[in-house]
């Protein structure tokens, strides 16, 4: 018995040795940290295979979803917030909201706001206009939430037919910082998903998390 005891702590020990090390060894090999995002969901067809990619392949990313579609599948919302991403605000209905009153805009933006907390996704502080099309008074919409705005550095084009090694080049444009704007439900992204993962470990980038005080990429 005091033989297994002292082969059990030993082992004991030596793994908790081992795991600090682990850690450290992870945290060493992130010389950057890049912004990977979804547009347009959540959703039944979508949202579950791309959150088994991202997990089976060590990514996080930010989910720009639309208040309309957070308040039809609230299980698909708690399953991004269950599987460690970020989510933020992409309006309600995704209209152009350059071409809509100051009025239209406030009832797209904090309906989204509440449609994305009712379905326990949090309350974001992120929000990607559709489009990316925006002016000064939707920044002044924006304020009102505390809600920072949210563009990209990297278009991969995946909404207009993109290639999977179209998608995965765009990725490996990513320097640290800077943020790439996909979406959630052409085929060929989610089929980029393994190979956009080994490029970011082959040039040392990591997945972070966008900062609502810089709007950039930046450690978890």
């Amino acid at each position: 018995m005091r033989t297994t005891a002292r082969l059990l702590a030993a082992g004991l020990t030596a793994a908790a040795m081992m795991t600090p090390s682990v850690g450290v060894a992870d945290a060493a090999s992130c010389n950057g940290y890049v912004g990977i995002t979804f547009d347009d969901g959540p959703s039944n067809d979508h949202t579950p295979a791309l959150l088994n990619a991202l997990r089976q392949n060590g990514l996080r990313a930010t989910v720009f979803n639309e208040g309309q579609y957070a308040a039809a599948y609230p299980a698909q919302v708690r399953a991004e917030a269950a599987a460690g991403m970020w989510i933020g605000n992409h309006s309600y209905t995704h209209p152009h909201l350059t071409q809509e009153s100051q009025a239209q805009m406030d009832s797209e933006l904090s309906r989204t706001q509440q449609a994305i907390a009712a379905a326990g996704g949090g309350t974001p502080n992120l929000f990607r206009p559709p489009y990316g099309e925006t002016n000064s008074t939707l920044r002044t919409v924006e304020q009102k939430y505390g809600l920072t705005q949210i563009i990209w550095d990297v278009d991969s084009q995946d909404w207009n037919g993109a290639s999977v090694d179209a998608i995965v080049a765009a990725n490996a444009r990513l320097t640290n910082g800077q943020i790439i704007l996909m979406h959630e439900w052409p085929a060929n992204t989610l089929a980029a998903i393994p190979r956009i993962a080994q490029g970011l470990a082959a040039r040392g980038l990591c997945a972070g998390r966008i900062s609502p005080q810089t709007g950039r990429a930046v450690a978890p």
